[in-house]
């Protein structure tokens, strides 16, 4: 998971972009913003609306932010940040999403103690204090506390008039948010058509409600892209997700990319935009289904 990166790891990572870890701290949010500058740039601002939105779960009230285009209806996607949470590059990525034609939640996992930025950025959450904040934020969330969660934000979006609900739903999630996008999918099964994790953490364990285990109880097509660094960690991990989708009779496509956990976000210290790109292009025709 996020809090498992060796420092010699991340180090390498920003020398490879130019910066040392001194450097990326003083970014922060900024350094999504240029990350992502390229593709928002194709997309004009009036293109989409968005907005904070309060959502009532079986547990209290979770912030969120809903992006969407401007004019229609469109297929909802459940967008699950990683470790640090509902932040501005969430929201980039949420609104370059809504762009191509979603309607996108970006949650905010973490509603249950604190309203959402827990973090400004990535940077945040690298420090020892970050990850003493959000230890106890995270233990909240229990495999029964995100199949509560994910119903209440499928709910949300069909209920919704930028959502078209003649079509399905796809959710996507991040570091820890990538088996919150199975266990989404297995929460709703009858509208959760597409699910996608990148760099996942803890998608097969032996648990009984490992995330592995739940694809039978789901109509969702999937997409694993996972890290090479996970990958050297648990490289039975790709086989396990391959063999229990040809047994649940799902579509999978299950891949190792050449680049380490957290590559996918702007403001990680892993951030790879050629390597990103591939996973997101792969996640659009993964979305086609819906």
């Amino acid at each position: 998971m996020c809090d498992d990166f060796t420092a010699d790891a991340e180090d390498a990572n920003l020398a490879r972009r130019g910066l040392d870890r001194r450097a990326f701290t003083a970014l922060g949010a900024s350094a999504a913003l240029a990350g992502c500058a390229g593709i928002m740039k194709t997309h004009p601002a009036n293109s989409v609306q968005e907005r904070m939105v309060s959502i009532t779960t079986a547990d209290g009230v979770a912030d969120a932010f809903f992006v969407h285009p401007a004019k229609g209806s469109h297929p909802g996607v459940i967008l699950w940040p990683d470790i640090a949470g509902l932040r501005e590059a969430k929201k980039i990525m949420a609104r370059t999403l809504a762009a191509e034609g979603y309607a996108v939640l970006v949650i905010n996992p973490y509603y249950r103690g604190q309203p959402a930025p827990v973090f400004e950025s990535f940077a945040g959450f690298r420090t020892p204090e970050g990850q003493a904040k959000v230890e106890p934020l995270r233990a909240a969330l229990t495999p029964e506390a995100i199949t509560r969660d994910a119903k209440a934000y499928v709910a949300f979006l069909d209920d919704q008039k930028a959502v078209d609900t003649k079509r399905g739903i796809g959710t996507n999630g991040y570091c820890m948010g990538g088996p919150f996008a199975v266990r989404t999918a297995a929460a709703v099964p009858g509208r959760v058509r597409a699910a996608a994790s990148f760099h996942g953490a803890g998608l097969v364990t032996d648990e009984p409600d490992s995330p592995h285990r739940l694809l039978a109880s789901t109509q969702a097509s999937y997409l694993f892209a996972i890290a090479r660094n996970d990958d050297a960690k648990q490289p039975s991990q790709k086989t396990g997700l391959k063999n229990a989708a040809v047994a649940a009779g799902r579509a999978a496509e299950v891949e190792v990319y050449p680049a380490d956990h957290g590559w996918c976000v702007p403001d990680s210290p892993a951030w790879n935009p050629d390597v990103a790109d591939k996973a997101w292009q792969r996640m659009l025709a993964l979305y086609a289904v819906l």
